[in-house]
C-alpha cells in the first residue's frame, strides 16, 4: 500500500479553476492506478476520475469536459485540475491508489480528503 496526502483545497467562487494535489509515498507509486472521488454532505462517494499508469484517463459524467487528472510518476504526485467550477462541485475530494475502475472498491489506498467549496 502506499500513503497518500492530498493538497489545494479550498474557496472558491462559480467558474473559477482550482488544483488539488495527491501526494504518495512508496516506489510503487508509478505501477498503480489512481483515482480520484468526492463526497459532498448527505450524499454518496461519487468517482470523478481515474488515471493508470501510463496516463490514460476516463471522468465521471458529471465532470467530463471541465476536470483534467494528470500525474507525475518523477515526483509521486497526481493532480485534478478542475475549471469552470459550480457550487454542485462542493465536496470533500479524496485520492487512492489501486487498479483502474469507478467503484471505490477498485481502490486500497486513499488519502484523507481536502475540501472544495464553491461559493459566491
Amino acid at each position: 500500500q502506499v500513503q497518500l496526502v492530498e493538497s489545494g483545497g479550498g474557496l472558491v467562487q462559480p467558474g473559477d479553476s482550482l488544483r488539488v494535489s495527491c501526494a504518495a509515498s512508496g516506489r510503487t507509486f508509478r505501477s498503480y492506478a489512481m483515482g480520484w472521488f468526492r463526497q459532498a454532505p448527505g450524499k454518496e462517494r461519487e468517482f470523478v476520475g481515474s488515471i493508470n499508469w501510463s496516463g490514460g484517463t476516463f471522468y465521471g459524467d458529471s465532470v467530463k469536459g471541465r476536470f483534467t487528472i494528470t500525474r507525475d510518476n518523477t515526483k509521486n504526485t497526481v493532480y485534478l485540475q478542475m475549471n469552470s467550477l459550480k457550487p454542485d462541485d462542493t465536496a470533500v475530494y479524496y485520492c487512492a491508489a489501486g487498479s483502474v475502475g469507478s467503484d471505490p472498491y477498485h481502490y486500497n489506498s486513499w488519502g484523507q480528503g481536502t475540501q472544495v467549496t464553491v461559493s459566491s
